[in-house]
């Protein structure tokens, strides 16, 4: 008779999430996998509406600002314009070289 290997299991712990893999030594493969207990977001339930409450003043300072930003945009925009107007009256009058005129 002939002994067959022993296929042995060991269980490694994640070190990052908390993970457990069971993983057979012989095959070398992953038999199952539990993953690691999730953790409490919040302590309780003030804590968390506080924390929603905060978000949403996030939310709205955020959506002000852009708001802001849009109102401004024309201005910047016309000042774009007018700086590139500038440009291209100050800039000599002709035709612009191309590649090909050049051989």
């Amino acid at each position: 008779m002939t002994a067959q290997p022993k296929s042995t299991l060991i269980d490694v712990a994640c070190p990052d999430c908390g993970a457990v893999l069971r993983i057979d030594t012989e095959t070398r493969l992953v038999v199952s996998h539990t993953p690691a207990p999730r953790k409490r977001t919040f302590e309780d339930l003030e804590t968390a509406a506080r924390a929603m409450r905060e978000q949403d003043d996030r939310k709205e300072s955020i959506f002000r600002q852009s708001l802001e930003a849009e109102k401004n945009k024309e201005d910047l925009l016309e000042k774009r314009f007018a700086e590139a107007m500038r440009k291209a009256k100050d800039a000599p009058a002709g035709k612009p070289l191309r590649d090909f005129d050049l051989d």
